[in-house]
């Protein structure tokens, strides 16, 4: 029968302990635990660590105990496989005990949350989804932004996160830290939780050992009501007709028009080329859906057009469409006081240094300040909203739902009845 057994090969002031694992002339294995006695203090016949104020002796003697348990069932499991027993297979056998990385991927990816991100993120780049189309690459980038969050809590907590630890208790210390150290928005948080549970239901349905928490009501994706705002037809018209001194402003105006009148997304408007346009139509595979989108050339963009010899603007990045648009707006007089919210530059300490970050910051603003790309997307539903039927601006931004399209329209209860008001006045009329 095999015997396990601990000693100590030195009388320094700390001795590593040893377990010995021999079974006649098969194989006699010896390898560290990890665990340390304080000089003088480590019984040879008891096998343990006596009584000291040096350390928690109790809880490391129930651990070597523990740990023979483990090493001998574990034993006799690998006799039934057939598996080979050495100094390898031992080391890793006292690794995962105590939760220590063992450099086996098979064995740590079933012990440690992130080590199983990623290999979840590294075979989504050959997954296909239930459409049979692959997975977005900005999917997988905000795969990645979770991981590098969990990373950033196990350093800020010193603890690397196991399977079992991802529990509600997790979740109420996660959110905690993604509000008060990262200074991130709800609906931001909501994002890396929704990716978090879908990790774990990844690993229970390959029958890894994953707390059920992720799946009760109380392990929810923070939300809030999103305060976006958009142009209405005469803010627009104020846009197109503002004179502007210089060139740089007056390309990304005429940018600005093109996707306020096209519904695309930024990724889409900012990379059209004569090629996506025909016979009166801009024609589109967008980068998001990939699904392809075909408009008719509203008169502005067209004059856009006739105004550049046929051409389009010329090209420019988004930061720089970002930060133009916002002056060309306040030219155009948006300078009234309207909730919503901005990005802002923070000064926080993080490991006792400075360091910038940029969050959204809720308020009152003039509303130029508040102006992004976004704003052209939902701009262009909005102001169709009501005018053409629901399904028509559906297919051209992209929405599989009513119910999402119509969390993602900003039309004001007050603008509501005034649409009501104007229909009673035709029926009158």
């Amino acid at each position: 029968m095999a015997s396990i057994k601990y000693r100590i090969k030195t009388s320094k002031d700390w001795n590593s302990i040893y377990l010995r694992f021999k079974q006649g002339k098969q194989f006699d294995l010896e390898i560290s635990t990890g665990i340390q006695a304080p000089k003088g203090r480590w019984s040879k016949y008891k096998e343990e660590i006596l009584p000291t104020i040096e350390m928690d002796y109790r809880s490391a003697n129930l651990k070597l105990k523990e740990l023979k348990n483990y090493v001998r069932s574990e034993f006799e499991n690998t006799r039934l496989n057939g598996h080979l027993i050495n100094s390898k297979w031992l080391k890793e056998k006292i690794y995962h005990f105590f939760n220590r990385e063992t450099l086996n991927a098979e064995i740590d990816d079933r012990l440690f949350f992130t080590n199983y991100i990623d290999r979840f993120i590294k075979a989504s780049h050959n997954k296909k989804t239930r459409n049979n189309t692959p997975v977005k690459k900005r999917t997988i980038q905000h795969y990645t932004t979770t991981k590098n969050k969990i990373l950033a809590f196990e350093e800020y907590q010193n603890k690397r996160l196991r399977f079992e630890d991802i529990n509600l208790q997790f979740h109420s210390n996660f959110i905690d830290f993604l509000e008060t150290e990262q200074l991130l928005n709800p609906n931001t948080i909501g994002g890396y939780i929704d990716d978090i549970k879908l990790f774990c239901s990844n690993a229970d349905k390959r029958n890894y050992d994953v707390p059920k928490d992720f799946q009760l009501s109380d392990f929810y994706s923070p939300s809030n009501k999103t305060k976006d705002i958009y142009l209405n037809e005469e803010e627009i018209n104020s846009i197109y007709c503002v004179d502007l001194e210089y060139e740089y402003l007056d390309n990304a105006r005429d940018w600005l028009v093109i996707g306020l009148r096209t519904g695309f997304r930024v990724s889409d408007f900012l990379s059209l080329t004569n090629k996506n346009i025909e016979n009166g139509f801009i024609t589109k595979n967008t980068k998001k859906t990939d699904f392809p989108v075909i408009i008719p050339i509203h008169d502005q963009v067209q004059e856009i057009l006739n105004k550049r010899g046929g051409e389009l603007p010329r090209k420019i990045s988004d930061q720089k469409f970002n930060d133009y648009i916002k002056k060309v707006a306040k030219k155009a007089g948006l300078t009234e006081l309207t909730e919503g919210a901005k990005m802002s530059e923070r000064n926080i300490l993080r490991n006792g240094k400075k360091v910038t970050i940029h969050r959204k910051e809720y308020g009152s603003f003039k509303k130029y300040k508040l102006v992004t790309s976004h704003i052209c997307r939902r701009s262009f539903a909005t102001n169709l909203y009501g005018k053409i039927d629901t399904l028509t601006i559906m297919k051209i931004t992209g929405h599989k739902t009513e119910k999402q399209f119509l969390d993602y329209i900003k039309v004001t209860p007050k603008e509501y009845a005034e649409k009501l008001k104007n229909f009673w006045l035709k029926q009158k009329s």
